[in-house]
């Protein structure tokens, strides 16, 4: 290291100042030392974010340790204070990039960052922007290197890394301005181009929040979903139960007061969700006007198919075994390749003593996705009740193989293995 002095003259006093200027060969043959040491330790440092980072969506990383140039550049810009450091370190020198397809993630990464490390510091890039101001946002974590990490490799005192967290749109704006500002150390002084890079960036963030209300509606109408295939099948395993001899007793969802919707649900998608709540709290009117308000709207064949299958369940789960087959079979006149409407046709079927159509529907079913450990169960459980034992172990066989759980196996290879008995 070397001093500078520059002299200027301010308001006619002559003044100086002092600036460390760092030894570039000295830095660059410590740099070379460290370099492969630095590579290690990315590889540490990323494997362990990989298997701590579990977010709602599956993120994806870039990671880099800074090139000599660009840390020697940094260095002329942000001279170290101390300058007998023999290697001064900066921030991002180890930086890790995580990228997040929704906003929500941002946070849920941000929030296991804090948990897992020592964070030195949180900084909000473009957080603070009006709306006509362009630039990139991104969040910037600085954090300590654990010191499990750095066992074996030789590195510079005081080193951190730097984790980066943005959405795909964010990191695509940030590449792009790259390019266009700031590696040119360009900025625009023109107002019609200052106009178009803020409305890029503007029409990015707006992409980003609407990819994130799309989630978060489908969310809730999977939350939903779940709900209501729990209902369903819950029905059908009190049947099963009740076939093999440890019935329990049903577990009825009580009515409740009726929710009416009107004019504001506009779309299907909406109707869909408003149609399928009011079915999981057990108003199963509203949840068949509902559907049946799609219907008379005449929508596409497949969509006619999945609406003809959510009313069908809403006559399941009130014991109209009837009107659900009619829908469901309505179902597959739309869409034939609706295997899981063909599933849930073969469990009406059963619930009727119709085994034998019932295994007919279960086999079109499995033709279509033959990885349905539980379609392969009910096929297995009709065939029992059709005394054909050979082709019930063979089904239950293939629904074990493809993860049937072992207590659903048991029961039903038990009553196999009795009703063989007293053949």
């Amino acid at each position: 290291m070397y001093r500078l002095f520059f002299y200027s003259n301010l308001l006619g006093a002559m003044s100086f100042t002092t600036v460390w200027i760092p030894d570039k060969q000295a830095l660059k043959k410590q740099y070379l030392d460290y370099s492969a040491h630095f590579t290690v330790l990315l590889k540490r440092l990323e494997d362990h974010l990989r298997s701590i980072i579990k977010v709602s969506a599956l993120p994806s990383y870039k990671t880099r340790v800074k090139s000599f140039d660009s840390y020697y550049s940094k260095l002329l810009k942000f001279p170290p204070i101390d300058p007998l450091i023999d290697f001064p370190v900066t921030t991002d020198l180890i930086g890790i990039r995580i990228i997040c397809p929704f906003l929500q993630n941002l946070d849920e990464v941000e929030k296991l960052l804090i948990k897992n490390f020592s964070i030195i510091e949180v900084e909000r890039k473009g957080a603070n922007r009006t709306f006509y101001e362009f630039g990139y946002e991104s969040t910037h974590v600085l954090a300590v290197i654990p010191e499990s990490f750095k066992v074996g490799l030789l590195l510079p005192r005081d080193l951190i890394f730097e984790v980066q967290i943005r959405t795909i749109l964010q990191d695509a704006w940030a590449e792009v301005e790259h390019e266009l500002i700031y590696k040119f150390e360009f900025s625009p002084f023109d107002f019609p181009l200052k106009r178009k890079f803020a409305s890029i960036n503007a029409s990015l963030n707006l992409a980003d929040i609407l990819f994130q209300e799309v989630r978060d509606a489908q969310n809730s109408l999977n939350t939903e979903l779940d709900k209501r295939r729990e209902q369903f099948y819950s029905r059908a395993d009190d049947f099963t139960n009740e076939i093999l001899g440890s019935y329990t007793g049903a577990s009825e969802v009580q009515p409740m007061e009726s929710s009416r919707h009107g004019s504001s649900l506009e779309t299907i998608d909406s109707i869909i969700f408003h149609a399928i709540r009011a079915h999981n709290r057990g108003d199963f009117e509203t949840a068949e006007a509902l559907y049946t308000k799609i219907l008379n709207q005449q929508p596409n064949k497949l969509v006619a198919s999945i609406v003809y299958k959510h009313r069908g369940m809403a006559f399941f789960a009130q014991g109209d075994y009837e009107g659900a087959y009619q829908d469901f079979s309505l179902s597959l006149t739309e869409n034939p390749k609706n295997f899981h409407s063909y599933y849930y046709a073969g469990i009406v079927l059963m619930m009727l003593d119709r085994n034998t159509e019932a295994i007919t529907l279960f086999t079109r079913s499995l033709e279509i996705n033959g990885y349905q450990p539980h379609v392969y169960f009910r096929r297995a459980l009709a065939y029992f009740q059709e005394d054909q034992l050979g082709n019930a172990s063979h089904d239950l066989d293939n629904a074990v193989a493809l993860g049937l759980p072992a207590r659903e196996e048991k029961k039903l290879r038990t009553a196999i293995a009795k009703k063989i008995d007293m053949v």
